[in-house]
Formats: structure tokens, sequence, C-alpha cells
């Protein structure tokens, strides 16, 4: 509004000095300035006078590249506005403000990336055509949380993870007969084969053996954020983290989800009851979460390791009793067979000497 008052006043002043020096010249455009300066000030007040923008967001989350709607409502001001624009960060350009401008726009946009990400508010601008009076109205701010995109798995991986269960299940019963995993508190009912007589007879407590048959024989997924070569890579391990869980768990019993900073896996189930959270999780992961803990993945069933930057599994992976083992990688590993991909990531089985060495 300053340069609409300048301008009035710029005029009162040519006025003023019209009448001090007597000279009617100078009343024409003293007189016009301030009419000038004061109409645009006065319209443009009174078009912003009861007018606003309100932000009507979408859901507080959207996948990748879903559509996210966003509803906005532009209540009018006393008098219709000389001109203006509508700026909404969301649009990616500016609408002009005219007397034809709908009231209400809704607009569909979309997020490539996941994460948070903070919505700036819009901008209504009501000014004249010369640009001596503007007022700018604004919305509320917003906020989404964008999460990974679920994507299908391959048809030629569908028929590698569908057979996974009964793998597991043969080589477990027969690693079972031979392996001892570890002891654990004797429970009433547990066969006297099972118990551990050498440390009953050593500290006199009754230890029961825990093999390998005992542990779970659901896949287990696990997200290794350390080291990505770049962001996209991240994100693409993220969306082939998210993928496999939800195809794992709808095709089977249910799977279990190992995340940075968790000592204990996340059991999901084929309703994919416990996912949203964990969804929301994988959104917010970030190279400085760490390695997962994987120092006791005690599975018999088959485990992908999904690294966003490793070229190899780490030694805990190679130590685990798993079935069978994949190494998911936004790239192929060097002296691998890629068995399919999911979510443009590379799926290579890995054996057990093979972890070994490259741990």
């Amino acid at each position: 509004m300053s340069r609409a008052l300048g301008a009035a006043l710029l005029g009162v002043l040519i006025t003023l000095a019209a009448a001090a020096f007597d000279s009617p010249s100078l009343y024409v455009p003293g007189i016009g300035l301030f009419l000038l300066g004061f109409g645009a000030w006065s319209w443009v007040g009174l078009a912003a006078y009861g007018a606003g923008i309100e932000r009507v967001p979408g859901p507080h989350v959207v996948e990748e590249e879903e559509s996210y709607p966003v509803r906005l409502t532009l209540p009018r001001g006393l008098v219709t506005p000389p001109g203006g624009e509508l700026a909404e960060p969301l649009l990616g350009r500016s609408i002009p403000l005219r007397s034809s401008t709908p009231r209400r726009i809704r607009i569909d946009a979309r997020f490539s990336r996941r994460g948070r990400r903070d919505l700036a508010p819009a901008r209504l601008t009501i000014a004249d055509p010369l640009g001596l009076a503007r007022r700018d109205l604004y919305s509320a701010p917003g906020e989404v949380l964008v999460l990974p995109r679920v994507e299908p798995v391959p048809q030629a991986g569908a028929g590698a993870t569908d057979g996974l269960a009964s793998e597991a299940e043969r080589m477990a019963a027969h690693a079972a007969e031979l392996e001892l995993d570890t002891l654990r508190p004797y429970r009433p009912g547990t066969p006297a084969s099972r118990i551990h007589w050498p440390t009953v007879a050593r500290r006199g407590e009754m230890m029961e053996r825990r093999l390998i048959a005992d542990v779970d024989l659901r896949p287990l997924v696990v997200l290794d954020p350390r080291r990505p070569p770049s962001e996209e890579a991240l994100d693409m391990a993220a969306r082939a983290c998210a993928s496999l869980v939800v195809h794992l768990a709808r095709t089977g019993s249910g799977c279990s989800l190992l995340l940075p900073g968790d000592r204990r896996a996340a059991e999901v189930d084929s309703e994919l009851r416990a996912w949203p959270p964990l969804h929301a999780r994988l959104a917010l992961v970030e190279p400085e979460d760490g390695a997962p803990a994987a120092a006791r993945v005690e599975r018999a069933g088959a485990v992908f390791w999904v690294a966003a930057g490793a070229a190899a599994p780490p030694a805990g992976i190679a130590r685990a009793a798993a079935a069978v083992r994949y190494l998911v990688t936004p790239e192929p590993v060097a002296g691998t067979r890629v068995e399919f991909t999911v979510a443009g990531c590379a799926v290579q089985r890995m054996g057990r000497g093979a972890a070994r060495r490259a741990a």
C-alpha cells in the first residue's frame, strides 16, 4: 500500500504547490495523482476486506506418485478485485485473479519422493493494474507424509517367493536333527530328549535345547540404509522393501520386517494389520539410522537383505539359520545372478558360502 499512499501524498504536495505559486497547470497532475493513489488504495482495501484463501488438504499420508487432492476456497471481499494472482506451490504456476476466476479450485498434486513434506502456504495477491496497492493473503501451512510406493512383484519373482515357505520347512527340519542353535530354560512338557543334560550335571539347572526347527519359518525382510550412492538409491531400496513385505505377507501366512534401530523384527500378518505404521517408518528412514541389528537373525525361512549401498550382506546375515537368502540392491552385485527385479532393484540369491566369503 505504500506506493498508493505515496502517490496520493505526492498529489497533495503538487496541489499545494500549485496553490502557493498560483500555477493552475499543476492542479491537474496533483489532483490526478491523489485520485489515482487514493483510488487504488481504497479499491484494493475493499476487495481484500473479507477476502481470503482457505486450503483443505488431502489425507495425512499418501504414496509416491499417488494423487493428492487439495481444495482451495476463495471468499470474495466487498468489491471485485482489480487484479492479482493466486500462487499455490503445489500447482507450480500462478493463476491470474479475474472476475471469472472460480471460487473453488481442486488440485491433484503428486509427490515423486518419499518423506515428510511441508506444504508452504498458498498466497492470494490482490493488486491494482499499476502495482500501486497490493495485499497478500495466505492460507495455513500443511504437512503430508509421502510413503514409499508399493510395486507388484514380477511374475518371474512370484514363483520364487511363493515356493520359499516349503523350501524353508524342508531345510529347517533337516537342520534341526543336526544343529543346536542355543539353550533356554526348561519348559514343563518338553520331551526328555530335548533336555541338555551336560548343563544339568554341571550347574544343576534344567535347560533345554532350542533347535533351528523352532525358529520362525516366515520370510524376513531387512532394510540396510547405509552408504547409498544417491538419494534415489535409498528410495528404490525403500520401495523394494515395502513391495516385498506386502507381497510375502499376502501370498503366505505373513512375514517379518527388521528396520534400523529395532532389536526384534516386526510381524506382518496376511491381512496387513500391522503394516501401516511400518510403512510410515519406511518413509522416514535415512542413512544415518545405521545398520539393522542383524547379529541374531534367527530365521529358518528366507531372508531378503535390502541394501541401499552395500555390495554384499554383512557378517550377521551369514550366520543366520536361513534356508535361502537374497541380497536386494539398486545395482546388481558383480558375480551374482539376478533372479528377478522389484521396484527397480535386483534380487540376487546368495549361497551360505558366498555370504560368508563376503562377510
